[in-house]
């Protein structure tokens, strides 16, 4: 006979496997009467298992909602934790739709409070394109600001923060994860100008702002991140007039890596940046499209540099005749 606390895994083991055990067919299993079995029930009613029991002929012993886990297991910012993890998942090619399925089976079995937080975590939150090319150390963003940034999301409630030691009240609207860092897409209802904050600089206060009626932004909030990111967080930026489609610029970079807008159906401007000059180089290069530079200037003096050097480097005496 197994011991009490290895038999009540056994037992709870047992109830997670079927749709109902009847009490005879439980004892059996775990060789013991089914007054024990009673009693086990009981123990795990009183740990937070929510077993249900039909009574009369052919009576029956089940889990109810929330009993595939223990209620207990997650805390609040912990069940937050593995929603942020499944929901940024859930963009990335080759596990999206596992992602997806877990995140649909956590929302079933976790009790009704950690479902509510979930629920307003991932709401609240899209992800924008995926770079995994950086090497840049991950930011710690604590578990329980995402939490109260989406439950406020989802209430219509303003936020006051200081946002890198700067005092700021913004109504928020959204939660994006891009570039391995998270932004609160917010309005400034002073002067009605949208940005993204990043949520690692920002440090709450209590109370909160004041409760808002949230507006239709009239744009995508998710490109809206990538665009301003892409415009003001590099140490180069790029301002480029590529001879080629819209849609035949974005079929060849990574969206992490820049924005592009259609000027004709054969011009298009790519705005982007990277660490250095080199780096951009680098990625033009890889572009395989015709380009001019609009800026910065610096970028079309170091091209110019690479261009004789290339041009030396098969400047050999055999095509040279």
């Amino acid at each position: 006979m197994l011991e009490t606390s290895a038999r009540l895994l056994a037992l709870l083991g047992l109830l997670q496997s079927s749709a109902g055990w009847t009490g005879a067919d439980l004892a059996t299993r775990l060789d013991v009467s089914e007054r024990t079995v009673r009693n086990d029930m009981t123990k795990l009613r009183d740990l937070g298992y929510p077993v249900e029991s039909v009574r009369g002929p052919g009576g029956r012993y089940r889990l109810g909602t929330g009993g595939n886990l223990p209620p207990l297991l997650l805390d609040d910012e912990e069940a937050v934790a593995v929603a942020v993890g499944l929901r940024a998942a859930t963009g990335i090619a080759g596990v999206a739709e596992t992602s997806a399925r877990a995140l649909a089976k956590l929302d079933q079995v976790l009790p009704d409070h950690l479902r509510r937080k979930l629920a307003a975590v991932v709401d609240a939150m899209e992800a924008g394109p995926v770079n995994t090319d950086s090497n840049v150390p991950d930011p710690d963003v604590d578990a329980g600001t995402l939490q109260a940034l989406a439950t406020a999301i989802r209430d219509g409630q303003g936020v006051r923060a200081d946002y890198r030691d700067e005092p700021i009240e913004v109504e928020p609207y959204r939660l994006v994860s891009w570039q391995r860092r998270w932004y609160l897409v917010a309005r400034d209802p002073r002067t009605d100008t949208w940005t993204p904050l990043r949520v690692d600089w920002l440090r709450l206060k209590v109370p909160g702002g004041r409760p808002f009626r949230p507006a239709a932004p009239g744009f995508d909030l998710t490109e809206f991140v990538v665009r301003e990111v892409a415009r003001t967080g590099w140490a180069v930026h790029a301002r480029l007039v590529i001879a080629a489609s819209a849609e035949e610029v974005i079929s060849r970079i990574n969206p992490a890596v820049g924005t592009v807008e259609p000027i004709a159906p054969d011009r298009s401007v790519l705005v982007t940046g990277g660490d250095s000059l080199e780096v951009v180089a680098v990625w033009i290069g890889m572009l395989g499209l015709d380009f001019t530079v609009e800026s910065p200037p610096e970028l079309r003096d170091h091209l110019e540099i690479l261009a004789k050097r290339y041009a030396a480097a098969v400047d050999l005496p055999n095509l040279a005749r």
